[in-house]
């Protein structure tokens, strides 16, 4: 095999071990899960923006979860949706809201910090909605 040989087997099998590496898509809400979100209200919820040294924006949003239902909730993550003036998406961020356990009847803070928000962001409180809840 000549040295263009080598180069395209080589080409092909870096293009095979690179399209095996394909992002993991994150697993749906179960129905198990959505029937429990209604035991999981958000309060206190609050959004602030602060410009870092970086000339970065940082945005947060912080909150509280509570567990008002009667199962150990052991990860919820959110959809954290942004939209722009006339209403059209242009963020949807998939985060971390609960990462530890959440026993029933406990009520634990969360802070969601973003940089990378488009500047057609309308500056309105995202849409926060419950993407999947993991049992303890």
């Amino acid at each position: 095999m000549g040295r263009n040989g080598l180069f395209v087997v080589l080409a092909l099998l870096l293009s095979i071990v690179g399209c095996s590496k394909a992002p993991q898509k994150e697993p749906p809400l179960t129905p198990e899960g959505k029937a429990y979100v209604r035991n999981l209200p958000l309060s206190d919820v609050t959004m602030k923006s602060a410009d870092s040294y970086a000339r970065q924006t940082l945005t947060e949003i912080e909150g509280k979860v509570q567990n008002t239902g009667g199962r150990a909730v052991d990860r919820v993550d959110v959809y954290c949706m942004f939209y722009d003036s006339r209403g059209i998406l242009v963020l949807k961020e998939r985060v971390g809201l609960v990462k530890k356990l959440l026993k029933p009847g406990e009520t634990r803070h969360f802070r969601l910090p973003f940089d990378d928000i488009p500047e057609s962001w309308n500056n309105e409180m995202p849409s926060l909605v419950i993407a999947q809840v993991i049992f303890g």
